[in-house]
């Protein structure tokens, strides 16, 4: 299912290419041969090198052709930066469509030694971890651009043993509540300030007759979300540290509290009633049409909805706010649309050219690249663009307090969404979704060579 291109970079999504980062499967071979090449306690780089030099963005490089690797959801992004770029310095730049599951073909592509000299990526622990980073990427430490980032989107993910292996290209996603302005105007609905609060808004909107939340639970990819918006604080407590070394555990009070509540939510009738058949295109369309008044999703939410109305009708009736369990606080999520990284080839004269490629996008480039996406800049010194969706923006806004996701701070992604998926089809209770995540969980931890595991 393709979206209408242009909205933002950062929005454009499928729930095709949602699912590849959902979580690496138990069994890939892939995915564990390429994970235990990079220990996550190593500390660094193999060879401890940094690039040799950051290149002038328009220098040119006649004769040098660089390959670029995308998903289906991210091939167009980079499109009209490398032509720019390649009319600029003379460069040839190709760039390959890698099938989906984008990140499991990748992993394998790349195990059998045959890889790119850029991608689009998923810049978080898990999966750069799972890419091999110390061994297989270049370090983007002291990058040129790096200073004029909005330091909100820098912490959001990109960083492996205290170095950089991805550069943001536009802002990371965000987990929190889209909501209908038009339901909570006429409901007299204020914007919550906790979990709690949420609840309690949640119930009476449904004493009045209206659906609270609407969740896609016919395509499981976003289930997760509600749990993790729940683990914000004590992700910044540490959650997630002490589950990388099995001191918690998705069975722990935290997550397996955070899976009973939504597990609670559901049974209270807090949902549609289609919550077991419900799509991703259905809760757009009940989110727009005001016959839910909330859904707690990310970013391609907005993107989709984007997709079934104009601009005006969007800014009016759909806005964002971030919750947590004590109080208003994002979880950043980034995603392969988001992030590109550039591999060590060998060549040093095409790993500089990448190198190059990166400074131009995000410097002489990065203000025709927002402007042709429509998505908010990361870029101090670069205006967003006035056309960007408002609820956009403040779901940008929101990154200056927030916390990172299981994604961005696990060291092993594993199939949470999908068996939260199973808990709405009534296949799994939600002691057995905590159990299961955390086996899986386990199994990728010990394969990486986690210490603990």
């Amino acid at each position: 299912m393709n979206r209408r291109h242009g909205l933002t970079a950062a929005l454009n999504r499928t729930p095709l290419s949602r699912r590849n980062w959902m979580g690496l499967a138990v069994g890939s071979a892939a995915v564990m041969g390429l994970a235990a090449c990079s220990d996550p306690g190593s500390g660094g780089t193999s060879d401890g090198a940094e690039p040799a030099d950051w290149p002038s963005p328009t220098g040119k490089l006649d004769g040098v052709t660089l390959t670029f690797w995308a998903a289906q959801s991210s091939a167009d992004i980079p499109k009209d930066v490398v032509a720019a770029f390649t009319k600029e310095t003379g460069a040839e730049i190709e760039i390959v469509t890698i099938p989906d599951p984008y990140e499991q073909t990748v992993q394998t592509k790349v195990a059998t030694g045959d890889m790119p000299d850029l991608a689009m990526w998923q810049p978080t622990t898990s999966m750069l971890t799972s890419l091999g980073a110390a061994e297989r990427l270049q370090v983007l430490d002291g990058a040129p651009w790096e200073a004029n980032t909005v330091s909100s989107v820098l912490e959001a993910g990109g960083t492996l043993n205290e170095h950089r292996y991805a550069a943001f290209v536009s802002a990371p996603s965000v987990m929190g509540v889209w909501y209908n302005k038009r339901v909570f105007k006429d409901q007299g609905a204020r914007i919550p300030t906790d979990f709690g609060a949420l609840l309690a808004l949640a119930r009476d909107l449904k004493g009045k007759g209206v659906t609270p939340f609407y969740e896609m639970g016919g395509e499981w990819w976003a289930s997760q979300y509600v749990v993790q918006v729940q683990l914000a604080d004590a992700a910044k407590d540490g959650l997630w540290d002490r589950v990388n070394s099995n001191q918690d555990a998705f069975t722990g009070t935290d997550i397996q509290g955070a899976i009973d509540q939504y597990a609670t939510m559901i049974k209270d009738g807090l949902y549609n009633t289609d919550i077991k058949t419900g799509t991703f295109d259905d809760q757009a369309k009940a989110l727009l049409n005001g016959d839910a008044a909330m859904a707690i999703h990310v970013n391609s939410l907005l993107s989709n909805m984007a997709a079934q109305t104009d601009a005006e009708a969007l800014n009016e009736t759909i806005g964002f706010f971030p919750i947590s369990a004590k109080g208003a606080m994002a979880t950043s999520i980034p995603e392969q649309t988001n992030a590109v990284v550039a591999f060590k080839t060998g060549d040093d004269t095409r790993e500089a050219a990448a190198r190059q490629l990166l400074t131009y996008w995000l410097t002489d480039g990065y203000a025709d690249f927002v402007k042709g996406q429509n998505t908010v800049s990361i870029i101090d010194g670069v205006e967003t663009p006035d056309s960007v969706p408002t609820a956009a923006v403040e779901a940008n806004e929101a990154l200056s307090n927030s916390v990172g996701s299981m994604q961005s701070l696990a060291i092993a992604n594993p199939d949470l969404a999908k068996n939260l998926g199973d808990m709405i089809a009534g296949t799994k209770t939600p002691a057995q979704v905590g159990e299961e995540t955390q086996s899986q969980f386990a199994q990728l931890a010990k394969a990486i060579g986690a210490e603990g595991f």
